[in-house]
């Protein structure tokens, strides 16, 4: 047995590790304490510890906490990002992360084909159309989902699952992205294309891509612009993705376009903000990440990855230094 530790938010804690989590995990783990918050850890309940079991609100995994924990050899992350969590020190140490970001990947590709076909049937326009008037909104000329062209930016994670679920429709379905290998691609009945073409030719375009220098703010005025009459932008992503500014002066002219934004920079955008107010943009807060019981799939994930590594097998969602710099 091991020395295990979980660490992290406790209000997300039964959501992530479960009851069938738990078990699975403790199969492997001599856990002696109780659930701790990072600013609870001290020296004494680090010391013997060999795997840390964590999620939302963990810990940073810095000198100060590496030199506690000098037996630390893995961590099981059950959230998505962990950015906040890593440092040098950590990736020096050798110490070996693995994140269920691929498991969140699922709801959020569910949300994004929820938004898709809901979009080409131009649904969230009549909502809101019929919520200004107080009446039934006139029906327009809407596309429909069939033979529809959508556009994916990214095929990380999340855009190969919303790729996966749009293959059971009968639409024409491409991305952009410059690190996708072209024989996965095809596999998953993706044409690649350049991002400008993606823009310019696709019904509905619906962001997946991380947050990274080259990615902040790489929707922005020219794209927008570019983008066909009707179309749709949708964004589970990353806000700061959007050049949230030029978003609002495009399409307060032009007002055929339409955006679905599950996430904006800030976040909550700040009072007041236009896109709230605007016919053509709603707003959804965050949701379309794992929520509640959905997150059982990450504590799952977890318990599968410790087998693996017991049984020195490769983990399946380990994350490198080098990898980290391609992921959100």
């Amino acid at each position: 047995m091991l020395n295990g530790l979980y660490v992290m938010d406790p209000n997300r804690f039964d959501d992530v590790y479960g009851p069938d989590a738990r078990t699975a995990l403790e199969q492997h783990l001599a856990i002696d304490s109780p659930l701790l918050t990072a600013d609870r850890l001290t020296p004494d309940v680090l010391g013997g510890i060999e795997v840390l079991v964590t999620g939302w609100g963990a810990p940073k995994l810095d000198a100060e906490f590496l030199a506690a924990a000098p037996k630390l050899s893995l961590v099981l992350y059950g959230a998505g990002s962990i950015r906040s969590m890593v440092t040098p020190e950590m990736w020096a140490r050798g110490v070996r992360v693995t994140t269920a970001a691929t498991a969140n990947a699922e709801p959020v590709a569910e949300f994004a084909l929820s938004q898709i076909l809901y979009a080409l049937k131009h649904g969230w326009r009549y909502v809101l159309a019929a919520r200004a008037a107080a009446a039934t909104a006139p029906r327009g000329p809407e596309l429909g989902a069939y033979g529809a062209t959508v556009g994916l930016v990214s095929l990380g994670a999340t855009g190969r699952a919303t790729a996966r679920l749009l293959a059971h429709h009968k639409l024409d379905v491409q991305a952009h992205d410059p690190y996708a290998d072209p024989a996965e691609a095809e596999r998953l009945g993706v044409r690649l294309v350049g991002l400008e073409e993606l823009f310019a030719t696709s019904d509905v375009v619906s962001l997946h891509a991380p947050l990274t220098p080259e990615t902040s703010g790489l929707v922005g005025a020219a794209l927008l612009e570019s983008m066909k009459h009707d179309a749709t932008l949708i964004n589970s992503a990353r806000g700061q993705l959007v050049d949230e500014a030029a978003l609002v002066d495009v399409l307060s002219r032009r007002t055929d376009l339409f955006a679905v934004l599950d996430v904006t920079h800030p976040e909550p955008p700040v009072a007041g903000s236009p896109l709230f107010t605007m016919p053509n943009i709603v707003v959804t807060p965050h949701v379309a990440g794992s929520l509640g019981h959905e997150r059982r799939r990450h504590g799952e994930a977890m318990a599968e990855e410790l087998a693996r590594y017991l049984a020195g097998e490769p983990l399946r969602y380990e994350i490198t230094e080098s990898g980290l710099a391609r992921r959100a």
